[in-house]
């Protein structure tokens, strides 16, 4: 069997592989697989079992390497140590999608908190920085459950709000235009199933990624519905989002309360739903802080300069 890995970061490769690859080595005679570097890729050739092993291995190595700054042989050595978590049950700290790397996990307890706040209630909201994987982990809770057959649609949906551009001035027809806008939750697809899959599931519309408006007077049953960048949202904007819940639907938004582009003096609608209703039984409530920004290391120190300054304006 061969199983290909995507390299989150080109510029780590060389502390990912080890000194003179001996992190590939090591799972190259633990697991008795092939391991090819190509490009962006890593090619793993060898049994089903230990080819999708050293897959998850590979994708905790790089997990670990992006929230510790640093890898050696002994966390290697303890990724082959633990339990095989293809053979185990799900828990709320893996996610099976449907693509190769198989499991997708969080890498902060802020998104260990926020899994399980969307497994366990039909309504969540999460606000946070940039790069704390808001709209990746919904999408892939989202994913996973089609993949389960617990539910029968996805639909991704944002606010086509200018970030300090105009639509109008953007060539090509209304799809193209809004196109730029949606462009995130294609990236979390791709990276969650193949492109052809996902091709024909938006063909069937088992997914659709839409703008917002186009969810008005829709009832939505045995869905999950992914309201992203919803701080550019109004409150009836927003209200309009929550009444499309349907009977065993789940609906997760989600949003960066600092980036609001609205028009000065007009109130976010995420913002005002939180307050109103972050008390309701089956609603869950999560903030991811730049503590769970998993992102290259200087977006930490970008959002931590940004919020120094606004702290000091105010």
């Amino acid at each position: 069997m061969e199983v290909i890995v995507k390299l989150d970061s080109a510029d780590k490769q060389l502390e990912l592989f080890g000194p003179a690859d001996c992190h590939l080595r090591l799972l190259r005679e633990s697991l008795g697989v092939r391991i090819t570097a190509r490009r962006n890729n890593l090619i793993i050739n060898g049994k089903t079992e230990n080819a999708n092993r050293a897959a998850e291995i590979i994708d905790k190595m790089q997990k670990h390497l992006i929230k510790r700054r640093s890898l050696n042989t002994a966390d290697v050595n303890a990724f082959l140590t633990q339990k095989n978590a293809a053979g185990t049950a799900e828990t709320s700290e893996a996610i099976t999608v449907y693509s190769r790397k198989k499991i997708i996990a969080p890498s902060t307890k802020g998104q260990l908190k926020y899994i399980e706040a969307m497994l366990a209630n039909d309504l969540t909201f999460c606000i946070g920085p940039a790069g704390t994987g808001k709209t990746y982990l919904a999408v892939a809770i989202a994913v996973s459950m089609l993949k389960k057959k617990q539910t029968r649609k996805i639909i991704l949906a944002r606010p086509a709000v200018e970030a300090g551009e105009k639509l109008g001035f953007l060539p090509g027809d209304i799809q193209a235009k809004v196109n730029p806008y949606l462009r995130p939750l294609f990236d979390a697809l791709e990276d969650m199933m193949d492109f052809t899959q996902m091709k024909k599931f938006m063909e069937l519309d088992i997914i659709e990624i839409i703008p917002l408006a186009f969810m008005r007077g829709r009832t939505l049953n045995e869905a999950v519905i992914i309201c992203d960048e919803a701080q550019n949202t109004s409150p009836l904007q927003m209200l309009m989002v929550l009444t499309r819940l349907g009977h065993g639907s789940k609906m997760i938004v989600t949003g960066d309360i600092t980036q609001i582009d609205l028009d000065i003096g007009q109130k976010s609608g995420m913002v005002d739903a939180i307050a109103l209703l972050r008390r309701i039984k089956g609603i869950g409530c999560v903030e991811l802080t730049q503590k769970d920004i998993v992102r290259h290391r200087l977006v930490q120190n970008i959002v931590r300069a940004y919020k120094k300054k606004a702290k000091a304006k105010s």
